[in-house]
């Protein structure tokens, strides 16, 4: 036994942990996990543990079901929302099959792949996701699309009367270790956004998933339903999850560059390029299901047409005004619902294109394109995200 996994088992024994839970995603983004007591923690950490991979969506067929959990020990955590006598911690793992082989279907392995290549370029992909979501009644034990509160954009209590719930999430998910950098109360009745600090895309694809699991779980202690559904009630703002995105080389931002125009490297440009390239296959992945096309419209703040720009929030790619180390592209099409492993991935290998191929993007439009006619955007070139998730598939099949 290694001295890592020695001392991981004494941190599991001082933290009072009883039970671990062993967490995975499927294709679609859900979280799964396999609960084994702690007594089994030291099997889970040198061999794995064995499950049934044909259960779970998007893995394997029932004839080449066997696979392994091995969990990361670099995402162990105690779950604060659970009690504090049997203490629940939980790994995130990585699919294996037989002979240790990683999982070709593991979204988790997909976007590690993708970032090694990046890698070998010498290039570091950092992500920072801001994450909407409502909180609804429940009645029966059933959710319901009521209001829990009327606030509205960075609103306090009273008018905010599920404050309670989000202060107990960024409790949470600061003992998990997250730096929490803001939460607010969003534009629409009862909707919500926590932001947490940005770092490298697997690090900030786990937490992604903890978030939404944390925030369901604490909403439920207060019988609210936390919905992360992209559009749940027609006429009014739907959820998003702006990415921003930026690549470092030998430590330092390679989107900044002080004596270009805008101080936007060729890097930073060649990244928007390839994304704005893929972007209508992209969206297949970072909008994944029917709903998520009811919130890609004109009116809600939504980006629904393929353009960049420095400032303009109407444009698919935003580049914030900070620059130097925090010079970043932010994606807006992306909703809660999506798989972040799969959607990071694809950002990242849409943006590697553009850098390897030079792609630069069109002009940037600083134009508020929702006040465009049709005639308008044809004449700047601007095309539209597609209107519905089969025009996305087919777009993602081409």
């Amino acid at each position: 036994m290694s001295a890592d996994v020695t001392k991981m088992l004494k941190k599991i024994e001082a933290d009072g942990v009883k039970f671990i839970r062993l967490q995975f995603t499927d294709i679609q983004g859900m979280p799964k996990n396999v609960s084994i007591p702690a007594i089994q923690a030291e099997k889970a950490l040198t061999e794995g543990i064995w499950f049934d991979g044909s259960s779970i969506e998007g893995f394997a067929r029932i004839e080449e079901s066997d696979m392994i959990l091995k969990p990361d020990p670099a995402t162990y955590a105690v779950l604060p929302w659970r009690p504090q006598e049997g203490r629940v911690a939980r790994f995130i793992c990585d699919v294996q099959t037989y002979g240790n082989k990683p999982f070709d279907g593991d979204p988790r392995y997909i976007l590690r792949k993708t970032m090694a290549e990046a890698a070998k370029m010498g290039y570091t992909f950092n992500t920072g996701p801001e994450l909407e979501f409502f909180l609804f009644r429940m009645y029966d034990g059933q959710p319901t699309t009521e209001f829990e509160d009327h606030g509205a954009y960075f609103d306090l209590a009273p008018t905010d009367s599920a404050e309670d719930v989000r202060r107990d999430v960024v409790l949470a998910l600061s003992e998990m270790g997250f730096e929490i950098e803001a939460s607010h109360h969003e534009v629409a009745d009862s909707q919500h956004e926590i932001d947490f600090k940005y770092g490298d895309a697997l690090t900030t694809a786990d937490r992604v998933i903890t978030f939404k699991f944390a925030t369901k779980s604490i909403a439920l202690q207060y019988g609210l339903h936390a919905s992360f559904m992209a559009k749940p009630i027609a006429g009014i703002n739907g959820s998003g999850m702006h990415t921003h995105g930026s690549l470092s080389k030998n430590g330092k931002n390679a989107f900044f560059d002080p004596n270009a125009e805008l101080q936007l490297s060729d890097t930073c440009l060649y990244y928007i390029g390839g994304l704005l390239k893929h972007a209508k296959a992209i969206t297949r992945v970072a909008n994944p299901t029917i709903n998520s096309y009811k919130r890609l419209v004109p009116g809600y703040e939504a980006p629904c047409y393929l353009a960049w720009s420095a400032a303009n929030r109407s444009a698919l790619v935003r580049v914030p005004a900070a620059r130097g180390n925090s010079t970043r592209a932010e994606f807006r099409s992306p909703d809660p619902m999506c798989n972040p492993y799969l959607t990071f991935a694809c950002m990242l290998a849409a943006g590697m294109d553009g850098i390897k191929n030079k792609i630069m993007p069109p002009e940037s439009t600083n134009t508020n394109i929702y006040h465009l006619n049709a005639k308008d955007r044809k004449r700047l070139k601007v095309e539209m995200l597609p209107a519905s998730l089969a025009e996305a598939n087919a777009a993602l099949l081409k």
